[in-house]
């Protein structure tokens, strides 16, 4: 399995060197599918959406398609799935990617078609791979507005948790010193990652590729 976990996506050559090697091949010779599904529930501007679906787009890629598995049945977005060399999970709200991954069957069928292709996850896309989200804590830093969250089973593809967005101007709790105090409470190892950052997983070995600020914690 290969995955490519940043908190904006495409956002410096490292991460675009890193996955052109994850492919395998020229991006003007690959498929690319991104899913918006996670930024369907967010309010407000969505330029951020546009900017990182560009992204990708500008580096040529054969097909791009944009397929939301939260509006389309199963009998449409599983080809553009299949036709894809890279899908691209992108960012917005953790647990309503997560409830349409399990709700649109894409769950079960992930796993196989990942054994072909790369998974690349922005933000929420990167945090819903783990094993549990533990949104008691994750809230306090992205979805504090929203009230309490119970913890969610991720997709388990990894065994450490996504703190994405480190030093942004939009999360201002996403710093080191509180990420430090919550690791103090806190069993689970996470990685605490800003937009210039990627970790990357080839069959379960882990690196981090950064232009940027990163820590991992326990």
């Amino acid at each position: 399995m290969k995955l490519l976990l940043t908190s904006s996506g495409n956002t410096n050559k490292s991460i675009e060197k890193e996955l052109l090697k994850l492919l395998g091949k020229p991006f003007e010779k690959s498929n690319l599918t991104f899913i918006p599904t996670a930024a369907n529930v967010d309010e407000g501007d969505k330029s951020w959406l546009v900017n990182d679906m560009n992204n990708f787009k500008k580096l040529g890629f054969s097909r791009f398609e944009i397929t939301d598995i939260s509006a389309v049945p199963k009998s449409i977005w599983l080809p553009s799935f299949e036709r894809a060399d890279i899908l691209v999970f992108g960012g917005g709200d953790t647990i309503y990617l997560r409830e349409w991954i399990r709700k649109s069957g894409l769950e079960k069928i992930l796993p196989k078609l990942l054994k072909t292709k790369v998974y690349v996850g922005i933000s929420a896309g990167s945090m819903v791979t783990a094993k549990n989200i533990s949104l008691s804590t994750a809230g306090i830093l992205y979805y504090e507005k929203y009230g309490k969250f119970k913890n969610k089973n991720g997709l388990g593809f990894v065994d450490f948790e996504l703190r994405p967005h480190l030093n942004s101007k939009w999360f201002p709790k996403v710093k080191l010193p509180y990420l430090k105090k919550l690791a103090e409470k806190t069993p689970y190892s996470f990685y605490a990652i800003d937009d210039n950052t990627a970790i990357k997983i080839v069959d379960k070995k882990i690196s981090v590729i950064s232009e940027g600020e990163w820590k991992k914690f326990n």
